[in-house]
């Protein structure tokens, strides 16, 4: 089977197992899809040679491809089995497209991706694409990844001629819901430095994050039966609602902020009259600035409970995580690498910042410099979400010959 259908299959087969990350438990990972994806792939890695490929027990999968070149470094490369909670992503029916010819791409339940809503189709002309039928998400965020680290693996295994050092596969789980990193094991990875095959487009090397972190606002009101609420009734529905209604709209919020403006995201309200909560996402570039977006929450939230006399609140804030590039300026080379295999490939390329965050920029503030890649993912988290196998392929391409990069220029 020629390389590139035997990625096509790979990647069909995985979104096919259905891996969707549950925000709503604390079970570890937090849906029985991802360890069945995980074992599926242990299995693979098992089968073509890899080294001590495994599903450890919080179903993190992991392996090493032993390196052809002495003295060299180990490199990490990661990818997450979970996909979004915000679309179906059970059942997934993928639809291949080969050499996409331009325009609309009309979906089996007639729903369309449009080059009106998605401008990048227009330099998809040609591209073997991959979409859904419509009614559930694809999962290339991040099966793209997946497919095309297990492809990394195959290749590099079974074509000697190829250099490289020692390579680390991890497959983490429930990224989407930013518990990704929650039992890696540093010292386990081993690694100098780590990839994330999780971006979009081609060409990007994202070396930036949000910073972020989570409130939560908790508001006790006091109920009692409607009939006789007048002067007794205080109804925390009613308060937190209010109180979202205070936070910034038109400024400091994802609807009106792009680039590298930071936003306060009310994302989720949960309640009754006797509680409510309210989680909002703080995001931001400048780590500092986090504190500002807090007091903001805090003063909207006092605001609230002078108007709702006898209301009482908690507000709670969580780091999840940090800008990444407040790591990679301290350890260059993972970048720079990374352009080299860019520029000796003759492709375009830029350094790019992420409005979000990736396993890569916890394994960062944890001491392993892990900038995340493109891999041709496209309106991710959506029904309208497809991905280019071919950017796959580049990808897959590009990063044989940055790991060769690492391999004959960054020795121990």
């Amino acid at each position: 089977m020629l390389p590139q259908q035997r990625l096509i299959d790979r990647f069909c087969r995985y979104v096919q197992v259905g891996t969707t990350a549950n925000p709503d438990t604390d079970q570890y990972p937090s849906s029985h899809g991802q360890l069945l994806l995980g074992k599926m792939l242990a299995e693979e890695l098992h089968a073509m040679g890899a080294v001590d490929a495994h599903q450890d027990p919080n179903g993190l999968v992991w392996a090493t491809i032993p390196g052809n070149v002495p003295n060299t470094k180990t490199i990490l490369l990661n990818a997450h089995l979970d996909t979004s909670p915000e679309a179906p992503g059970d059942s997934v029916q993928p639809v291949v497209m080969e050499r996409y010819t331009g325009g609309d791409i009309l979906l089996a339940n007639g729903d369309s991706i449009t080059l009106g809503d998605t401008p990048e189709l227009a330099s998809l002309v040609g591209h073997t694409l991959v979409t859904t039928d419509g009614t559930t998400l694809l999962g290339g965020d991040d099966k793209a990844g997946v497919a095309a680290i297990m492809e990394i693996a195959q290749r590099l295994l079974h074509s000697p001629d190829l250099p490289h050092g020692p390579i680390r596969v991890l497959f983490t789980c429930d990224e989407e819901i930013g518990r990704g990193t929650k039992h890696f094991d540093l010292a386990k990875a081993s690694a100098t430095a780590g990839y994330t095959l999780d971006g979009g487009g081609s060409g990007s090397i994202d070396v930036e994050t949000f910073s972020a972190d989570m409130a939560t606002v908790s508001f006790r009101g006091r109920n009692t039966h409607p009939s006789v609420g007048k002067g007794v009734m205080i109804n925390a529905l009613r308060a937190a609602s209010h109180f979202v209604s205070l936070l910034p709209r038109d400024t400091l919020s994802p609807e009106s902020t792009c680039d590298r403006e930071g936003f306060l995201h009310p994302y989720r309200l949960d309640g009754n009259v006797g509680n409510s909560t309210v989680q909002i996402l703080l995001r931001d570039f400048i780590t500092q600035n986090l504190r500002e977006h807090a007091d903001t929450i805090r003063t909207a939230a006092e605001k609230t409970k002078q108007m709702f006399p006898g209301l009482e609140y908690e507000l709670s804030v969580i780091e999840q995580y940090r800008n990444m590039g407040d790591v990679l300026r301290n350890h260059p080379a993972a970048v720079e690498l990374a352009e080299k295999a860019f520029v000796q490939l003759g492709r375009p390329y830029k350094r790019d910042i992420i409005r979000g965050g990736t396993d890569g920029a916890l394994m960062s503030a944890l001491g392993l410099p892990t900038p995340n890649l493109s891999i041709g993912q496209f309106n991710i988290h959506s029904t309208r979400e497809f991905a280019s196998i071919t950017m796959v392929e580049q990808a897959i391409e590009h990063m044989i010959c940055l790991l060769g990069l690492w391999a004959t220029t960054q020795r121990n």
